[in-house]
């Protein structure tokens, strides 16, 4: 293959993940839109392959066409890392950022692992702890701001920390804002767990099956306040840090911006999930207000 059928294939690959970041994660891709010029293109890369593993369950028919969409990206991984070549623009994006910036491919795996034992859970197998979903956000959304810290050559330990709580922030609140989409397509498991679901009258048992009741207008409200605070105390501590994080690991944390709007947008609806106003424009407020408290933020240097 000659150098500049390469090059063309490659920037047909990165700008079909920037098309999927555009359309699947709009608030990420404004996010990615403040980083420098050389940090978008695997910013864009990473995010995408995130998008790719996140809808590999919603968008399969049957589960296990998903799993093996999953299972398919875990072998991509090694692949990739073998130098092999796979014809598929994600993977060929990673495959030039990896080669670029030595991206650990540890994050890649955890990531994609959590998502295929996501994917594997029983019908009635609800996460017993907050810690367990902690840990879920953690792996398939703190490792991808790691990543991308990684990927600007940033060593910094306050950087990583402020990452893992804003990915866990982000990720408890992504859950909270899908709870009617899982529970219009199975019922039995919504992230809510155990220890949560049963203090507010959530966890019913039917034939021997642990499930979680999404009709219960009183209960369901209060887990999910007790969850958002949870991702609130994860904002708050990234915060803490930002004045010992390195100038240039600020952009790479903005994802705090949309976790916070996520965060107001429920309280203002009182934490009913199933509340429309959810759904407007980006996550609950206007486009063109998004936009500003990201410039703003961006301006600042701020998250």
């Amino acid at each position: 293959m000659s150098g500049a059928s390469t090059s063309g294939s490659l920037r047909a690959a990165l700008s079909h993940c920037v098309q999927q970041v555009r359309k699947y994660d709009y608030h990420h891709y404004l996010c990615l839109l403040q980083l420098s010029p050389e940090m978008r293109k695997a910013a864009f890369a990473l995010r995408a392959f995130n998008v790719e593993t996140a809808k590999a369950m919603d968008v399969a028919s049957d589960p296990r066409i998903g799993l093996m969409r999953l299972l398919w990206w875990q072998e991509a991984i090694d692949k990739i890392y073998s130098h092999k070549k796979i014809e598929h623009p994600i993977a060929q994006a990673l495959s030039s950022i990896i080669s670029e910036h030595k991206i650990s491919k540890s994050w890649l795996k955890r990531s994609v692992e959590a998502r295929i034992n996501d994917a594997r859970r029983e019908v009635d197998e609800i996460p017993e702890t907050m810690e367990e979903l902690e840990k879920y956000a953690e792996d398939t959304v703190s490792t991808v701001l790691y990543m991308t810290l990684q990927a600007g050559g940033i060593r910094s330990t306050s950087a990583d920390h402020a990452a893992s709580h804003i990915g866990k922030a982000s990720g408890l609140l992504l859950l909270l804002r899908s709870l009617p989409y899982h529970f219009s397509r199975n019922p039995q498991i919504p992230y809510i767990p155990v220890e949560v679901a049963s203090k507010h009258g959530l966890l019913v048992n039917e034939g021997g099956q642990r499930l979680i009741r999404s009709d219960s207008r009183e209960g369901l409200p209060d887990a999910v306040f007790e969850m958002a605070s949870v991702a609130n105390t994860h904002l708050q501590k990234a915060r803490e840090l930002a004045k010992t994080v390195p100038a240039e690991a600020l952009p790479v944390l903005l994802p705090a911006v949309p976790a916070q709007v996520m965060l107001d947008s429920l309280r203002k609806v009182h934490f009913d999930v199933f509340d429309p106003k959810l759904t407007r424009g980006v996550l609950g407020i206007s486009p063109l207000g998004f936009q500003l408290k990201l410039k703003w933020n961006s301006w600042r240097k701020t998250y």
